[in-house]
């Protein structure tokens, strides 16, 4: 549990936020299928020096920083990405969406937060958007 304290509230004044993870097992299924934590991290590939991100800088991140933490698979899709943003109006850029269906466990949280900040440390990005769900899964 993460308890954050906001002085401007006043004394006393404390917010509390439970961090959880996908639960799974409250999940209905068909049978055959399994509940599984679903992850979706989005990831740009513009930097903010200028130019992209390559393929092979991009191939050498997975090896490296998310497939170590989640070898038994994942996909990535590739997209263009848009926003507005505060500075330039609408924002535009190529990006990679990397999806991970997995159990979780203890290590879940931080193996996938190292992964968020792996990248923005290395190619200067402010955010990589993380969306978690829980899907029902059959191979």
């Amino acid at each position: 549990m993460i308890v954050l304290a906001f002085a401007g509230l006043g004394a006393g004044a404390v917010t509390t936020y439970r961090v959880t993870t996908p639960d799974p097992g409250g999940l209905a299924c068909r049978p055959g299928a399994t509940p599984l934590a679903r992850l979706e991290l989005l990831f740009g590939m513009g930097r903010k020096e200028g130019g992209e991100v390559s393929d092979a800088e991009w191939r050498a991140f997975l090896d490296t920083e998310v497939s170590p933490r989640f070898p038994d698979g994942l996909m990535v899709l590739t997209g263009d990405g848009q926003w507005r943003s505060s500075v330039s109006g609408r924002a535009k850029e190529k990006s990679r969406i990397v999806e991970i269906w997995y159990r979780p466990s203890t290590d879940s949280e931080p193996k996938i937060e190292a992964i968020r900040s792996a990248y923005k440390g290395r190619y200067g990005q402010d955010s990589v958007m993380r969306v978690d769900g829980v899907s029902c899964v059959s191979f």
